[in-house]
């Protein structure tokens, strides 16, 4: 894993990024100290990802989701909701 100055780093994004992308690591660093670490992403598998609406016609939402527990919450807090 090398370590670039922010200048260097500016100048040469695109390489460094190329660096990255091919597995190797690069620590972006100011005066010496170590700043940022410029690693590739990993993609999720796409049979593990998530899509809304999976749920569509299984589930029904009440008419009065939004007010529900109005009273109780009135209640703790002393005033209309």
């Amino acid at each position: 894993m090398s370590t670039v100055n922010v200048h260097e780093a500016k100048t040469h994004l695109s390489r460094l990024i190329e660096r990255a992308l091919a597995g190797e690591p690069q620590v972006i660093g100011k005066a010496g100290k170590p700043l940022v670490k410029l690693v590739r992403l990993e993609a999720p598998d796409a049979s593990r990802m998530r899509r809304l609406g999976f749920l569509r016609g299984e589930i029904r939402v009440p008419d009065d989701f939004d007010r529900m527990g109005s009273e109780e919450i009135e209640a703790l807090f002393g005033g209309s909701v």
